[in-house]
C-alpha cells in the first residue's frame, strides 16, 4: 500500500509509540537450554508488512521491532490456507488442512490429533493457553494439551468478553488485548517449576469491524490513505469473473462492510489495533526480563493469515494473493537466534509446529508436511523447500470466494478455481512472475511466451498436492449476491 504522509503528526501518543526500549543483548557465552519456556504470540488477520521492522511507512511498533532486532526476522512467511480455523490447525499440527480435517471455520481440532502442545505437555512442560482459539464456533470448553486454559466462543469481541477459565465461565470487561495481556503477564508471574509453553492469541487486528482501543483509535487520523495501485485492477483483462462478482459482496471493496467511502477509516482502525498488540508485546517483554526468564525464553511472534486492504477490490483474506498468504514470523532466543538476522527462506505456517518441538527437544510429531526452521536461527544453509501449496475450500456461508488451488515458488505464482465436482474450472486461472509484478497485477496464463512454466508449475501443483494427502473440496456454485445482514 501507498501511505504517504503530508504532515507531521504530533501529540503524546507518538512519542509513546516511537519510543523503544533498549535491552544488553546477551553474549556468545548463553548456553542452549534443553528445554527452554516457549512463547508463542498469535495474532489475527496481521499482514506481513503491517510491523515497523518490516518497513511499514505509518505504524510504527517498537516492542515488536525489538523482537526482531534482539532475533531473528523471517521475511518471506506463508500460510497454506488464509482461513483463521483451518491455519490455526495447521500452526499446531504442522499438517496441510486436508491432512488435519480442519476446512471452515465452523471445525473443531481434532482432540485426538497430536500438535506441539500436547507434545510438550508429554515432555513435562507446564503448557496454557490464553485468549482467541476459534476451532469450534460455539465451544469455549477448556481443550486437550493444555494445564491452563482461558478461551471463549468463536471470533470473540473487541470489547467485555465471556471467558471460559478452567471450565468456569466469567465475564471480563475491558478492551481484548489488554485483558488477555493482563491475564498473560499474571500467569508467567506464578512459580513455575517446570519448563512452560504459554500462547498468547490476540484478536486483533481481526476485522467485521475493526474497532481500535479507544486511546489509538484517532492515532492515524492526520495520514491520508491512499488505496493501493492495484485495487482496481480486479475488472481487468486476465483477471477471474468471480474478482468482480465479489467486489460489492462483504468481502470486497465496494461491498457493505467497509465501502469505498470508508477505506480510509477501515485502514486507520487496523493499524489502530496494532499498537496495543504492540503495548502488549512491551509488557511480555518486561515481565520476563524482571524474572530473569528473557533469555531462556524462546519468544515466536506470528499471525494466523495475512489480509488484503483493498488489493484486488478486496478486504478479506481466502485468496491466493500475496496480502492474504504473507504473514510475519519473529524469533527471539539469543542461545541460537543471532540478533538482527533476516531469513529469506520460504517458512510456512506448517513449520511452527515441528520447529517448536525440535527447538524442546521433544518427539516429533507424526504426518507432518511442515520442517524444523531450527538450523536458520543461526543463519546456517541448509536444504529447504523452492515451493508449497496453497489451499482454500469454498464456504457455503461466505459464497464470495470459490475453491483455490495454488502453487508458489520464490519468483513465480499459478493459481486455480476448480469447481469441486470435476468439472473444467469455471474461472480463469492466474499466473504471475512475482519477480518483475509483485503486484499481481498481470496475468501471463495466456502468454505464449510462458506457456512452458504454466505447464511446470502445473506439474509441480500436482506433485505437492499428492504429497499433502487425498483433496476434497465443495462444490462451487457461484457467488450469492443477496448481501447477509451484519
Amino acid at each position: 500500500m501507498d501511505f504517504r504522509s503530508r504532515s507531521r503528526t504530533p501529540g503524546r501518543w507518538l512519542a509513546w509509540f516511537c519510543a523503544a526500549a533498549t535491552v544488553a543483548l546477551p553474549g556468545p557465552s548463553h548456553a542452549t537450554a534443553v528445554h527452554p519456556n516457549v512463547l508463542v504470540i498469535l495474532t489475527d488477520d496481521q499482514r506481513w508488512d503491517a510491523m515497523g521492522c518490516a518497513g511499514h511507512p505509518i505504524l510504527r511498533t517498537p516492542n515488536i521491532d525489538r523482537l526482531a532486532a534482539e532475533g531473528v526476522r523471517f521475511a518471506n512467511v506463508f500460510v497454506t490456507t488464509s482461513l483463521c480455523s483451518p491455519s490455526r490447525a495447521s500452526l499446531l499440527s504442522g499438517r496441510y488442512a486436508r491432512a488435519h480435517g480442519v476446512r471452515n471455520n465452523f471445525t473443531e481440532y481434532p482432540d485426538d490429533l497430536p500438535g506441539y502442545p500436547s507434545r510438550l505437555r508429554e515432555s513435562g512442560y507446564e503448557t496454557a493457553y490464553i485468549g482467541k482459539w476459534h476451532m469450534g464456533e460455539t465451544n469455549d470448553a477448556p481443550r486437550p494439551g493444555f494445564d491452563f486454559w482461558m478461551s471463549h466462543r468463536g471470533q470473540g469481541n473487541y470489547f467485555d468478553n465471556e471467558f471460559n477459565i478452567n471450565g468456569t465461565r466469567r465475564t471480563i470487561p475491558g478492551y481484548y488485548t489488554t485483558v488477555v495481556t493482563d491475564h498473560a503477564v499474571e500467569w508467567l508471574g506464578r512459580k513455575h517449576d517446570r519448563p512452560w509453553l504459554l500462547v498468547l492469541g490476540h484478536k486483533a487486528p481481526h476485522g467485521g469491524p475493526i474497532q481500535p482501543e479507544p486511546r489509538f483509535e484517532h492515532a492515524f487520523d492526520s495520514f491520508p490513505m491512499e488505496r493501493p495501485v492495484n485495487a482496481d485492477d480486479y475488472a481487468t483483462p486476465g483477471k477471474p469473473a468471480w474478482l468482480a462478482e465479489s467486489y460489492t459482496t462483504w468481502h470486497g471493496l465496494g461491498g457493505p462492510l467497509y465501502g469505498r467511502k470508508e477505506y480510509g477509516p477501515f485502514v486507520r482502525a487496523y493499524l489502530g489495533t496494532l499498537a496495543s498488540v504492540d503495548e502488549s508485546v512491551g509488557r511480555i517483554h518486561a515481565v520476563l526480563r524482571e524474572r530473569n526468564q528473557l533469555d531462556r525464553t524462546v519468544i515466536v511472534f506470528t499471525s494466523d493469515n495475512g489480509f488484503v486492504l483493498g488489493e484486488h477490490g478486496r478486504v478479506d483474506k481466502r485468496t491466493a494473493y500475496e496480502e492474504s498468504l504473507r504473514v510475519p514470523l519473529l524469533v527471539r532466543y539469543p542461545p541460537l537466534a543471532r540478533p538482527g538476522t533476516v531469513v529469506s527462506n520460504m517458512v510456512l505456517n506448517l513449520d511452527l509446529a515441528p520447529s517448536i518441538v525440535d527447538l524442546c527437544g521433544a518427539k516429533p510429531l507424526p504426518g507432518i508436511h511442515g520442517q524444523s526452521w531450527k538450523p536458520l536461527l543461526g543463519g546456517k544453509r541448509v536444504p529447504w523447500r523452492t515451493s508449497f501449496l496453497y489451499e482454500y475450500n469454498f464456504e457455503a456461508q461466505f459464497p464470495y470466494t470459490p475453491n483455490v488451488r495454488a502453487v508458489r515458488t520464490p519468483e513465480w505464482k499459478l493459481i486455480r478455481y476448480p469447481n469441486g465436482d470435476g468439472t473444467p474450472d469455471r474461472f480463469t486461472a492466474e499466473l504471475y512472475h512475482l519477480s518483475d509484478d509483485p503486484h499481481e497485477m498481470t496475468n501471463l496464463l495466456e502468454s505464449p511466451r510462458w506457456a512452458g512454466k504454466r505447464r511446470e508449475l502445473g506439474r509441480e501443483l500436482e506433485r505437492l498436492s499428492r504429497i499433502a494427502g487425498p483433496d476434497s473440496m465443495p462444490v462451487y456454485t457461484g457467488i450469492t449476491h443477496v448481501l447477509p445482514k451484519y
